[in-house]
């Protein structure tokens, strides 16, 4: 999704959600940029016409964002990667058939996935590994998201369904392992909507698996039911992390938390330049 804020020397506005921790795009940005329209808003309503399906179901891909202007601050309609690309399906233009052959080819994976789940591990061992990460750190990680899968089973066992509860169970356990929510520890590194968890050095990610493979560990035998008494086992797990990681830092002298990241080199220089201003 990165390529589609910079498309053929064009920037796509962008705008970070906060409410639900998601890039969004200006939709007639892209529209122009993939129909070399000079009425972005006028082909946007013949492309509701035509797709009636996406006319319907326009309320739900498209929010209003406060977004910069020449003008200063404007709402705009924006969409989120899941929003843009149903959006982009419904443009008939030799620009968009690249976006088109990608949304294919994914659709494409994820049903060979649902075969074969090993295809999945294989694929993101490959991701990680094509982004430069050493042997030893994705295999760290693929156990962390192993872990993490055996915790979320266990409480979707036990009553826990909405998203924000999941969150709220996870900051819990972070906040007990390392002194920080998930929120505020990439704030410490320097990361946005990028995966925490992927820019976490290798002891980081071992307090992490410890914090929540040590929290399923007691959900599995005291059988906690409900958010309130999850929350209860998640501060519990947590906190057996924690004094480990207080235990490691008070013999080796130094702090388990890290502000590293695995950004590449421009992007830092860009967040850098950001926080300079």
């Amino acid at each position: 999704m990165s390529n589609i804020k910079l498309f053929e020397s064009k920037q796509i506005r962008t705008v970070w959600n906060e409410s639900d921790q998601k890039w969004y795009f200006v939709v007639a940005d892209v529209v122009q940029v993939l129909t070399d329209t000079p009425n972005p808003t006028d082909y946007m309503k013949k492309m509701r016409k035509r797709d009636e399906q996406l006319s319907q179901g326009w309320g739900q891909i498209v929010t209003p964002l406060s977004v910069e202007t020449a003008g200063g601050k404007q709402k705009l309609n924006c969409a989120n990667a899941q929003g843009l690309l149903r959006i982009i399906q419904s443009i008939p233009s030799p620009k968009a058939e690249p976006f088109k052959l990608w949304l294919a080819k994914v659709g494409s994976e994820r049903l060979e996935e649902i075969e074969n789940p090993e295809l999945a591990t294989q694929r993101t061992r490959e991701i990680y590994k094509l982004k430069g990460y050493p042997d030893d750190w994705i295999e760290k990680r693929m156990r962390s998201i192993a872990i993490r899968e055996e915790l979320t089973d266990e409480w979707k066992n036990r009553g826990i369904k909405e998203h924000i509860e999941y969150s709220i169970l996870t900051a819990e356990i972070s906040k007990a392992t390392f002194g920080l929510t998930p929120s505020e520890y990439k704030k410490l590194k320097g990361i946005k909507s990028q995966n925490l968890r992927d820019h976490m050095t290798d002891l980081e990610l071992i307090f992490s698996m410890l914090g929540e493979a040590s929290t399923k560990e007691i959900v599995v035998n005291t059988n906690p039911l409900g958010f309130i008494e999850n929350k209860k086992a998640a501060k519990a797990g947590g906190k057996i992390a924690g004094d480990a990681r207080k235990k490691l830092e008070i013999k080796s002298g130094k702090k388990v938390v890290s502000t590293k990241n695995y950004l590449p080199e421009s992007k830092k220089k860009r967040i850098n330049q950001k926080d300079d201003k």
